[in-house]
C-alpha cells in the first residue's frame, strides 16, 4: 500500500514538473544560488565579492544542466506524442473533408 502512494506522489511531482518547466528551472537557480551562497559563507577567507561570483557561478550551472534536462524532456514528449494527446482538447475537431493528399 506504501509503495502506490510513493508511486502516486512520484507521478504527481514528475507531472507538476512536465506541465509547469520554467518554474522548476526557475525554482532550481534560486535554492542553487542559496545553497551556494550558504556555502561560500561559511568558508573563511573569501571577499564577498569571491562568494557572490562564485555563487552566481554554481547557479548558472545548474541552470544550464535544470534547462538540459528541460530540453530532454520536452523532446521525449515531443516524439512520444504525448504533448499533442495533452493539448489535442483544447483544438477544435478536425472535420475529414479537409486531409491533405501526397
Amino acid at each position: 500500500m506504501a509503495e502506490t502512494n510513493e508511486k502516486s506522489t512520484i507521478d504527481s511531482v514528475r507531472k507538476w514538473v512536465v506541465d509547469h518547466k520554467l518554474r522548476t528551472v526557475g525554482c532550481l537557480w534560486l535554492s542553487g544560488l542559496a545553497g551556494s551562497i550558504a556555502y561560500n559563507w561559511s568558508q573563511p577567507g573569501m571577499k564577498t565579492s569571491v562568494r557572490i561570483i562564485h555563487a552566481r557561478l554554481h547557479a548558472q550551472f545548474l541552470t544550464l544542466g535544470a534547462l538540459a534536462g528541460a530540453a530532454v524532456v520536452e523532446y521525449y514528449d515531443h516524439k512520444s506524442g504525448a504533448k499533442a494527446e495533452r493539448y489535442a482538447k483544447f483544438l477544435p475537431p478536425m472535420e475529414q473533408s479537409h486531409t491533405h493528399k501526397d
